[in-house]
């Protein structure tokens, strides 16, 4: 069995603050799916092992009945537990092989690469069904983590068959300049989240996969 198709489009990423309540978590990410993402990432960072466990269960089932992939933030054995789609990595994380013999080979299974074109040449070779190119603008939710350029994104595509995730600050402006740049994934926290309207925002960061020119200039 090869790894499941990763789809093209806007990857909502989980945001501390939603996850504070489960109820608004749920309804923030059914708000994100309305306005159009592929794709979703539970990423919980102060919530206990139970709540994690129950939060998790609940947005896979939310997932499942759009029809659209869960993919669990660096915890293979959480993805695992709960029958999510895959499972996103940190250097620190666990490899793809270790992945996907928990998870299967169908799973979908993504690798930070930071600002290292190389190393999403190596995550290819591993077997990964995205990298993940950033931080490329400053970011609320890693505001320390390594600059990237829009040049390492475009090296990135150069060299690689597989999806390619743009992370780190991206707003509705910088979208369509990003997705010309070579992103197949939009992969946004904040700019989502962090919103008076969920629904608006992810739909604004949507529309950039549907223009066909990527005119806008790079910020």
């Amino acid at each position: 069995m090869t790894a499941a198709p990763t789809p093209r489009g806007l990857y909502a990423i989980t945001s501390d603050a939603l996850c504070r309540d489960a109820t608004v978590l749920k309804q923030g990410v059914r708000d994100a799916l309305r306005g159009g993402a592929v794709m979703i990432q539970y990423r919980d960072k102060q919530a206990t092992a139970s709540q994690r466990l129950a939060r998790a269960e609940a947005l896979c089932a939310l997932c499942r009945d759009h029809g659209v992939p869960l993919i669990v933030n660096d915890d293979i054995d959480l993805a695992r537990v709960i029958g999510a789609d895959g499972v996103h990595l940190g250097r620190s994380d666990g490899t793809v092989d270790a992945a996907r013999q928990a998870l299967g080979a169908h799973a979908i299974v993504g690798i930070s690469c930071g600002p290292m074109p190389e190393r999403a040449m190596q995550a290819e070779a591993e077997g990964a069904s995205y990298a993940a190119i950033g931080r490329l603008f400053p970011s609320q939710t890693k505001p320390s983590a390594p600059a990237a350029r829009l040049d390492d994104l475009r090296a990135a595509r150069a060299a690689l068959r597989i999806r390619l995730c743009a992370i780190g600050g991206i707003t509705p402006a910088h979208a369509p300049t990003v997705v010309a740049a070579g992103a197949d994934l939009l992969a946004v926290v904040a700019g989502v989240f962090d919103t008076q309207d969920v629904a608006s925002a992810a739909a604004a960061y949507t529309a950039a996969f549907q223009t066909s020119t990527g005119k806008t200039q790079e910020p």
